[in-house]
């Protein structure tokens, strides 16, 4: 089999064609042109469609940290970068279709486990992280329960992207955001945590 990695850098482009299309249901002509190769070159490297979900799937992973890292380098404080981890996941969500984590979890089972283990291993933590910097940095109150907030704070996210809770053709999906996170996040502030807040949010 050909050398996989010339294509792994792309693959994140696959994406939005599968998000469109659906994981099954993607043409593999449009899969290719998103990658800017042949559809018999992507036939030789990814043989069947699981092995090309599942690379995508971590392709787009790995995009999210590349993000999360400039995202770091931009904000120094703990609460301004929770907020921008959120804003960040708030904008991916959007542009998943319903169907997709479902078809995900039927369909392709390595792929499935590979954003558990994403979310076990990477995302709980690093709001654990964050949550513990701010703390140690006087921004976040000291008495907080940190495995119950980032619970709550994974499940608001969830909560917001709810059509049903939140139908997008009534309500701003921006103030729906501030109303959520603002309010939530300024509580387990400490004063210094909260001014920050506030001016993180008159910049948005």
């Amino acid at each position: 089999m050909p050398n996989a990695t010339p294509l792994t850098v792309s693959l994140e482009s696959a994406m939005p064609v599968f998000y469109l299309h659906g994981l099954l249901s993607a043409p593999e002509n449009l899969l290719a042109k998103a990658l800017s190769i042949s559809v018999d070159d992507l036939k030789a490297t990814y043989p069947d469609r699981a092995t090309l979900v599942h690379s995508t799937l971590l392709a787009d992973i790995e995009r999210q940290k590349r993000e999360h890292a400039a995202l770091y380098a931009q904000y120094p404080s703990a609460v301004e970068r929770l907020y921008g981890l959120l804003q960040l996941g708030l904008r991916d969500l959007h542009t998943i279709p319903s169907t997709f984590y479902g078809d995900l979890q039927a369909a392709f089972p390595q792929a499935w486990e590979a954003v558990l283990e994403h979310l076990n291993t990477y995302s709980a933590p690093q709001l654990q992280q964050l949550l513990n910097d701010g703390i140690r940095n006087k921004l976040f109150r000291s008495d907080i329960n940190i495995n119950l907030v980032t619970k709550i704070l994974m499940e608001q996210l969830n909560m917001l992207l709810n059509p049903s809770v939140f139908p997008p053709e009534r309500y701003n999906m921006a103030e729906v955001f501030r109303s959520i996170f603002l309010y939530y996040i300024r509580g387990i502030c400490t004063d210094a945590g909260a001014r920050i807040a506030a001016e993180h949010f008159a910049r948005i």
